[in-house]
């Protein structure tokens, strides 16, 4: 059977299966053999790992195909966009890899600065094409481009945690640690004592449990106030002004960027 290579960072990136679907995945794959060929990138799996596990579980023959990438990077945003694509994903994990999919892409992009330093034109060329990666990302995930950016900085966080604890990463993904997407932006730029608290904590089962029985419900109560009433305030003076404008796209834009600030207010709450 071929020798293949997994790498533990793409396989991070594929949702683990329930246990129903995974049996009935394993229980296909006896009966009828692995049908559909795992794709390999120089060699490593990039897709199919439960189906590669079974196969070679069983000694159930599988075919290969083989796909060219110019990076890593670009190998995860194939690997973001066909997860996206594929599967019924929780919100934890849509947000996560929108997040991921805004990182990796300004890496690959992100050092334009050093290219083509004697051309100036050549210079603006890549700047239009890649400046607007939140704009053009929030087209693609149709939501707000502002969403988009606030999906990089949780997505950030959990990365962070996950470098402490890989087991709570997979917890807040899997959704069964609730954590607000706002605390993960906060984490994103803590220091490294916050991240290791945290993740021991979610390693724990004690994540947001000491925070709820001391918070003051009045406090929070005074809080949520404050941050909404500054959001609607913000939000209709920006609307009075595309009204104004008659721009449709950005009137549009703003609504889902409003939306999605909401949610953030609401899941900041403990």
């Amino acid at each position: 059977m071929q020798e293949i290579i997994i790498d533990d960072e793409f396989k991070f990136l594929l949702p683990p299966l329930d246990k129903t679907t995974y049996t009935w995945l394993e229980e296909n794959i006896l009966q009828h053999g692995c049908r559909e060929p795992l794709v390999l990138w120089e060699g490593i799996l990039i897709d199919g790992h439960n189906r590669y596990e079974i196969s070679t579980k069983h000694d159930v023959p599988f075919k290969t195909v083989s796909m060219e990438f110019d990076s890593r990077e670009d190998v995860i945003i194939w690997i973001i966009s066909t997860q996206v694509s594929r599967r019924n994903l929780t919100p934890t994990q849509l947000s996560f890899f929108r997040g991921l999919h805004y990182i990796t892409d300004k890496k690959v992009h992100g050092d334009i600065d050093r290219v083509a330093s004697n051309s100036a034109r050549a210079h603006s060329e890549l700047l239009g094409d890649f400046g607007n990666t939140a704009i053009r990302l929030a087209e693609e995930y149709n939501v707000s481009s502002a969403t988009i950016k606030r999906d990089a900085q949780a997505a950030a966080g959990i990365i962070a945690i996950g470098k402490t604890s890989p087991e709570a990463k997979r917890s807040i993904l899997s959704e069964k640690t609730r954590i607000s997407r706002k605390r993960l932006r906060e984490l994103s730029t803590a220091p490294d004592k916050n991240i290791i608290e945290v993740a021991k904590e979610i390693d724990n089962g004690i994540f947001g449990k000491t925070e709820s029985s001391t918070a003051s419900p009045d406090d929070e109560l005074l809080l949520l106030e404050r941050d909404f009433k500054k959001l609607t305030t913000d939000f209709r003076q920006e609307m009075q002004e595309l009204i104004r404008n008659r721009d449709i796209n950005a009137l549009k834009a703003t609504l889902k960027s409003y939306v999605a600030a909401t949610e953030d207010i609401i899941e900041g709450i403990v």
